[in-house]
């Protein structure tokens, strides 16, 4: 049965043809949340109520809504005044099961009443009795104070109830951010918070990618996410809101904490699985406050691959490209559509330039010798970044005696102070920095674990370095546009009838390209070393044994 608006019963021909002395009645049913129980059987005590008055249901209206508030804010009472106003020659008799089920707020109770009396009807209640004598308003009116007084007491007990549970680090929110679900817990009637998936994998691997940079913007972070089938969409199209994306990568809950600073709560250690780290929570939030991202481009797709990487060599701009219709088939095309350009207007076959892509990335392959030495370089500094663990352990065990301190001392002057303002200002500071301790201990804890052996670390990386045609090669869209993001830090330059020119490459293909040639590998004593004049990493023109 819907939970909204029921159309009448009878249709308006039918209730204009029932007889003059005919006694109409209306149903109104409602519970407090859309998953509560208790509609159907309020309906039928209503409707046993009625048959036996001998009353002619005309129409049935229900609500899921909380009884506290305005009752105009309740569809199904806007639409049983609206279907009263239809009919102003008519009186009807509004049957309710419970005398709460009608308003649980004294002010808009006696609104509802006054309202309900304009119009002619009147309210019938099965546990109730409406009297419209001075006693029997006075008596309805102390019964919808008690109803309020009864609302209030109970939302003020299921706070304090919420209050301890977020205390004790347990999520008591009824709607869980994506990623999450209630299940019972063992032995229990309590529900604890666990991981749903595919969607917390799905999530992970957006926010992960967000914080590391593997998605430059958030337009690219939600084009991930509208990639992923499993993922559920907001919009008929398959897309998800930019509002809901903004969501996902401010929701504190991901990176373990729970809280309520509604409620005095500040953010906690939760008792429930994390999708993030607290440092990768952190870097994204860095990366929110740091300012705004220009959107990925949205004309990117699997036809033309290099739109948006490769501009023209003659005037600088991003070629465009487009599909040009022959007599039996369509043809591809890239060109520079930039008034002005000596080359505006001519097409570039996209065989050829794509061609000559491939010849150009399979080219930044580095020596196998020169490859060697970089590895040996990266495992050096890997060992001397694992014996700098144990000095980081005790910088951050004084940086957290320090905080523990700080918030010692605030909470000593939340004792001693009376001004509100000022116990909510040091309680913001508290809050903060219990959040900055969580951080830091998590930061000891990882520093402290067991550290991954080199090669299972940066195998995958090292292939990449080693072989990026190799990536290409694999047809992926995804991970070709990660290569180009990756290898080239400008966009390419082509020219008509020449090709590319050279291109500027990130950091790693540049060092280990054409441009590395100022390094030296040499073998002495059966050993690999590398010099390099005027390096701002290895100094003093020295030898470094590598391995």
């Amino acid at each position: 049965m819907p939970r909204d608006l029921v159309p009448e019963i009878l249709s308006e021909d039918e209730i204009l043809s029932l007889p003059a002395d005919a006694e109409l009645s209306i149903i109104y049913t409602r519970v407090s949340s859309p998953g509560q129980t208790g509609l159907g059987s309020q309906e039928h005590r209503c409707r046993q109520y009625a048959e036996a008055k001998g009353y002619t249901i005309v129409a049935i209206f229900y609500d899921d809504v909380t009884g506290g508030g305005d009752f105009l804010k309740r569809k199904g009472m806007v639409s049983l005044l609206k279907f009263m106003d239809k009919y102003p020659q008519l009186n009807f008799r509004v049957v309710f099961d419970d005398l709460k089920r009608y308003a649980r707020d004294t002010e808009f109770h006696l609104h509802l009443r006054r309202i309900m009396m304009e119009r002619g009807a009147i309210r019938e209640c099965l546990n109730f009795n409406f009297e419209y004598t001075p006693e029997g308003k006075l008596n309805e009116t102390i019964n919808a104070a008690f109803g309020e007084y009864d609302r209030q007491t109970m939302a003020r007990q299921n706070r304090q109830k919420s209050i301890a549970r977020l205390e004790q680090g347990y999520a008591v929110f009824s709607q869980l951010p994506h990623g999450y679900k209630y299940v019972k817990a063992k032995g229990s009637n309590s529900h604890i918070v666990v991981r749903d998936e595919p969607l917390a994998s799905i999530l992970q691997e957006m926010l992960e990618g967000y914080a590391s940079g593997r998605f430059a913007t958030q337009a690219e972070a939600k084009r991930f996410l509208e990639a992923q089938p499993e993922f559920p969409k907001d919009l008929p199209d398959g897309r998800i809101r930019q509002q809901k994306v903004i969501r996902f990568l401010k929701q504190e809950m991901y990176a373990g904490y729970v809280g309520a600073p509604i409620w005095g709560v500040p953010y906690r250690e939760g008792k429930h699985e994390t999708l993030i780290s607290k440092s990768t929570f952190e870097k994204i939030q860095e990366r929110l406050n740091g300012g705004s991202y220009a959107p990925a481009r949205k004309d990117l797709n699997k036809d033309f691959i290099l739109r948006g990487a490769v501009a023209c060599g003659c005037c600088g701009k991003p070629l465009r490209s487009s599909w040009s219709k022959g007599k039996t088939k369509r043809f591809a095309y890239y060109l520079c559509q930039t008034k002005g350009c000596e080359v505006y207007g001519k097409s570039i076959p996209r065989a050829e330039i794509e061609g000559k892509f491939e010849t150009l990335l399979a080219s930044l392959q580095p020596k196998e010798s020169l490859f060697k030495v970089t590895v040996a370089m990266f495992r050096k500094y890997w060992n001397a970044k694992i014996e700098r663990a144990a000095a980081s352990i005790k910088t951050i065990d004084k940086d957290i005696k320090d905080a523990e301190s700080q918030i010692q001392k605030l909470i000593d002057r939340i004792v001693e102070t009376t001004n509100e303002r000022v116990i909510t200002a040091l309680e913001n500071r508290v809050g903060a920095l219990e959040q900055k301790k969580l951080v830091l201990e998590e930061k000891a804890a990882n520093t402290a674990a067991p550290q991954p052996s080199f090669d299972e670390t940066l195998e995958l990386s090292l292939r990449f370095l080693a072989n990026p045609y190799e990536i290409w090669a694999s047809g992926k869209f995804t991970l070709r546009r990660l290569v180009l993001k990756l290898v080239f830090s400008e966009p390419l330059l082509f020219t008509r009838n020449e090709g590319y020119r050279t291109p500027t490459t990130s950091l790693p293909f540049n060092v280990l390209g054409g441009n590395f040639a100022e390094f030296s590998p040499v073998l002495l004593d059966g050993a690999a070393y590398v010099t390099r004049t005027r390096d701002p990493i290895i100094t003093n023109d020295v030898l470094y044994q590598l391995s």
